[in-house]
C-alpha cells in the first residue's frame, strides 16, 4: 500500500488515480486485503497512526484448518511474536469465529486443498505492527490464507470492491 513502486510491483500512485499530496493511513501487506484510508490531513494521520490513540482495526481472516476455542482464548489475551529479532507479546486482541464472509474473488486464488477444511475469524485490534495478524494466528498453529482489514475504527468495508474508492467526511471516522 506504498504510492512508490516496490520490488517490481506497481505502487498506488499507478494504480489510483489520486491527488499528490494524498497518502495512505496504516499499510496493507502485499498479500492481503480490505479497507484503506487515503487522506491529506495530517491530524487524521496521527489520530489514526499514533498507538496512544488505540484505534481498533478488524480484520476477517481465513485460516488453514478448523480454528480450535483455544487458539481463540490464546489469541484473545495476546501470543508472542517476532518483530525483527525481537520477541514481542500482543496485547489483547477480541476474537471469534464467523461465517465465511461474501468476499469478491482474490486473484490470485487462496490456496486450496481438497481434503483440508479452512475456517474464518474476526480479529480486532488496537496496534498495527508488521504483519501481525498473520503472526498471531501462526503463532497458535492456523497459519493465514487470506486476510481481509473489513474496518478502521468504525468505518466498515461494505460492500466497497476492489479499487473502488468513496469520499467521506472526517466525522464518519473520528
Amino acid at each position: 500500500s506504498q504510492f512508490s513502486d516496490e520490488d517490481n510491483n506497481p505502487g498506488l500512485g499507478q494504480i489510483l488515480n489520486v491527488e499528490k499530496d494524498i497518502y495512505p493511513v496504516g499499510r496493507l501487506d502485499k498479500d492481503s486485503e480490505g479497507l484503506l484510508i487515503l487522506t491529506n490531513d495530517k491530524i487524521l494521520n496521527n489520530k489514526l497512526l499514533n498507538p496512544r490513540f488505540e484505534h481498533q482495526r478488524t480484520y476477517a481472516v481465513q485460516v488453514d484448518r478448523e480454528i480450535t476455542q483455544e487458539a481463540i482464548e490464546q489469541l484473545e489475551k495476546g501470543v508472542d511474536i517476532k518483530l525483527g529479532k525481537t520477541n514481542y507479546h500482543t496485547l489483547p486482541a477480541e476474537a471469534q469465529v464467523i461465517k465465511e464472509p461474501i468476499l469478491p474473488e482474490r486473484d490470485p486464488p487462496v490456496r486450496f486443498r481438497l481434503n483440508v477444511p479452512t475456517s474464518w475469524v474476526e480479529i480486532k485490534l488496537i496496534e498495527g505492527k508488521n504483519r501481525q495478524v498473520r503472526k498471531m494466528c501462526a503463532a497458535v498453529g492456523f497459519p493465514c490464507l487470506r486476510l481481509v482489514r473489513t474496518a478502521i475504527k468504525k468505518l466498515e468495508l461494505g460492500t466497497l470492491k476492489p479499487g473502488e474508492i468513496k469520499e467521506i467526511a472526517r466525522e464518519q471516522i473520528t
